[in-house]
């Protein structure tokens, strides 16, 4: 998880001579999450049908019972393969934490950026301190990073993100260990 642009390396990121730069890359993504996360905000209520909600539990097995702690719920916003990146596909999704909601250890199968769009979320990626953003923060997660903890700190708020997903074509996009 990187909290600046001045930490996130972007030396490894490959460029060709016709193709945008790390920078212009960088500033599409913050300019996508930002279109999305008003889209989200004032069209969230006209969600119809064809979008399901689906639990970022994998199995009934992880469904809290008396005394856990409530997981979160993620809302699919869309999903479309990216024309100029062979093989690859942009998904969005808004993730709601119920008060106290935690999600246990996992990874996913690309890069994400999360946005917080309200509430309070304590994050930990392996290998690093946890992390707390609030509202109109984001992080980046690289491929395959264990998210240790993702967590809403309060116990009487829910909280939502914004998780923009890039990953390849039919890759699973969270794995929980």
């Amino acid at each position: 998880m990187y909290s600046s642009e001045a930490a996130m390396p972007t030396a490894a990121m490959p460029r060709d001579a016709s193709g945008p730069g790390p920078a212009q890359l960088r500033a599409f993504a913050i300019a996508t999450v930002a279109m999305l996360a008003l889209a989200v905000g004032f069209h969230a209520a006209e969600r119809g049908p064809a979008v399901r909600e689906v639990s970022l539990a994998a199995s009934a097995a992880m469904t809290p019972s008396a005394g856990a702690r409530p997981r979160p719920v993620a809302h699919p916003v869309s999903s479309d393969a990216l024309p100029h990146v062979q093989g690859k596909r942009i998904t969005t999704m808004v993730v709601e934490f119920p008060p106290n909601g935690f999600s246990p250890p996992h990874h996913h199968g690309g890069s994400v950026t999360v946005y917080v769009l309200s509430g309070v979320i304590r994050s930990q990626l392996q290998g690093q301190p946890p992390m707390i953003y609030t509202a109109g923060q984001s992080f980046f997660e690289p491929p395959g990073a264990v998210h240790l903890l993702a967590e809403n700190m309060s116990a009487t708020e829910p909280a939502r993100i914004l998780a923009v997903f890039v990953a390849d074509e039919g890759a699973t996009l969270t794995t929980y260990h």
